[in-house]
């Protein structure tokens, strides 16, 4: 069984973290959990916790040393859902991570630390940090046996350890369903109701006002408020988004946004119609990072699975559950059509992790490229296609992609109908590595995707056991896990039926892992085990 060496290898690895109690892991504290990145399902550009189980991105945050902070929802004994911490990673690319001690720990034991958010407080609001600028205070739900509050804690190093505040809760509740702190929206989940708060010095909060919009049925969770640029213009709008626990275009949860106006206590829709910002079925709780400079691309990262299987999915074989997406770089577009606005969002720039071009051919035109991969030692790769000449083109005219595997036949497919549907689809259902009644569906879009003057794009990355693709320039995208019993190794994209004037080019690029330059001699990464004083210059 290929997972063998994985399981062996991650054993060993927590042997070396058991408890005085033998039949509980201790839980580090101090230093980074080590973890094996090398599985068969393990991705090599996204996100994933060394060991055990992660879910929703917390507290993300661009310091002022040009360092991204990323905290997770982690349970660091066990490969479901429990005993919830924030895990802790950090970045200078947003592609090669290197894992950080935990960060935050509940403090008793029948508590669990839920996800929430993190702000720098340059000008000392807190009063935590009277002789520096670079204090970070974390707001986030305490699950507690009798309901939901909201704490804060404080870090005077940067964000790599904290101290709760003494004043705790700073939000009371007796709802088991109110959590979520994004500075400062709270979800009243069960409510479908966002409410937002406001406060002189991030410890005493007032509230505001609320949000919820009309027909409303699903929960609500992780919350955000985000400034970003509208393309074309110098202008800029905010954009609310919540994630829903059902109703998603693929089944299951999902991520909805609106555009509107906040004026730093309520926010206005330009509408009452929820978007998706991703319409496959593994994009849940995203949350934008704080600090980036206004008027720049807002940065996003979800929770790049589904809560119908996220603790049944079978990377648990090689110790390890749940994956972040790509990192995003996201602005809004006026779409004439509908006289509203696209939530525009692309892969963050690549280059750090992008290697050699395997093959490329610049006139596609109903035909047909192939690209074997399987010498790829990442066994990840990047596309795009780009398309001219298709306005008028008809409903047969179309554009498909196959990754499959030689081995067993499995594969993942994608095809866009141009014309008048314009109707792009993700199949995953051709991979059966994993068995869960959830696991099934060919999530789809319809979007305007063909610009006026008859041009189209799409650009993918593959990565191991993560699909995610980018229509139109970004005007939709979609998110698919898939689970192959052998790995996919060659990559097909077909055209049929465009214009005689349509023309298509297309690349396929290796990429490089971004976990492999962290490994040790044994193929372990052990993550950062430095001195306080000197993480500043990670």
């Amino acid at each position: 069984m290929r997972f063998c060496t994985a399981v062996v290898l991650a054993a060993t690895l927590l042997s070396s973290v058991i408890a005085q109690d033998p039949t509980v892991p201790a839980i580090p504290t101090g230093t980074p959990i080590p973890g094996i990145y090398n599985g068969t399902y393990r991705p090599q550009v996204h996100f994933s916790p060394p060991q055990h189980y992660m879910n929703d991105p917390n507290g993300l945050f661009l310091d002022a040393n040009g360092t991204y902070h990323l905290y997770y929802q982690y349970n660091p004994t066990a490969n479901t859902a429990g005993d919830q911490h924030w895990g802790h990673a950090t970045s200078r690319d947003l592609y090669h991570w290197i894992n950080q001690p935990i960060a935050i720990f509940p403090p008793t034991n029948d508590t669990q630390v839920f996800t929430g958010s993190a702000v720098v407080d340059v000008n000392n609001t807190s009063g935590f940090f009277p002789d520096q600028d670079n204090g970070v205070v974390a707001i986030y739900t305490l699950n507690t046996p009798t309901g939901q509050v909201q704490d804060i804690s404080y870090s005077v190093d940067g964000g790599y350890t904290f101290t709760a505040f003494s004043g705790n809760p700073v939000l009371t509740s007796t709802s088991t369903q109110f959590r979520d702190p994004k500075v400062m929206i709270v979800s009243f989940a069960a409510d479908l109701t966002l409410g937002f708060y406001t406060s002189p010095d991030l410890k005493t909060w007032s509230s505001a006002s609320n949000f919820t919009y009309p027909n409303s049925v699903n929960q609500f969770e992780c919350p955000n408020i985000v400034k970003m640029p509208v393309q074309g213009s110098n202008d800029s709008m905010y954009v609310l988004s919540t994630s829903i626990s059902s109703g998603g275009p693929a089944g299951g949860g999902a991520i909805i946004y609106f555009p509107g106006t906040f004026n730093g206590s309520h926010f206005t829709a330009v509408d009452d119609t929820p978007r998706f910002i991703d319409f496959g079925a593994d994009s849940y709780a995203g949350q934008f990072f704080s600090g980036i400079p206004d008027g720049d691309d807002a940065l996003f990262i979800a929770w790049a699975t589904n809560g119908q299987y996220s603790q049944d999915t079978p990377t648990a074989q090689e110790g390890w559950r749940s994956t972040m997406s790509l990192p995003r770089r996201n602005r809004l577009a006026p779409n004439a059509t509908s006289g509203g606005y696209d939530l525009i969002t692309v892969p963050q720039d690549l280059s750090p992790v992008l290697g050699e071009q395997l093959a490329s051919m610049a006139d596609l035109a109903n035909g047909t490229f192939f690209v074997d991969y399987s010498a790829v030692a990442s066994n990840v790769i990047y596309f795009e296609a780009n398309v001219t000449g298709v306005s008028g083109a008809s409903d047969t005219s179309t554009l498909n992609f196959t990754i499959q595997s030689p081995i067993s036949g499995e594969s993942v497919r994608g095809r866009y109908s141009f014309g008048g549907n314009n109707t792009f689809v993700v199949d995953r259902s051709g991979v059966h590595g994993f068995n869960n009644t959830a696991f099934t569906g060919t999530p789809f879009t319809t979007t305007s995707a063909v610009r006026a003057d008859g041009t189209w794009t799409l650009a993918g990355v593959v990565d191991r056991s993560i699909l995610e693709v980018f229509v139109g320039s970004g005007v939709a995208s979609a998110t698919a896990l898939f689970f192959a019993t052998q790995p996919l190794t060659v990559f097909t994209l077909s055209t049929a039926q465009l214009p005689a004037n349509a023309s298509v080019s297309v690349a396929v690029y290796a990429v490089r892992s971004a976990w492999k330059v962290e490994e040790n001699g044994e193929g372990v990464v052990v993550g950062n085990v430095t001195t306080i004083a000197s993480r500043d210059e990670l």
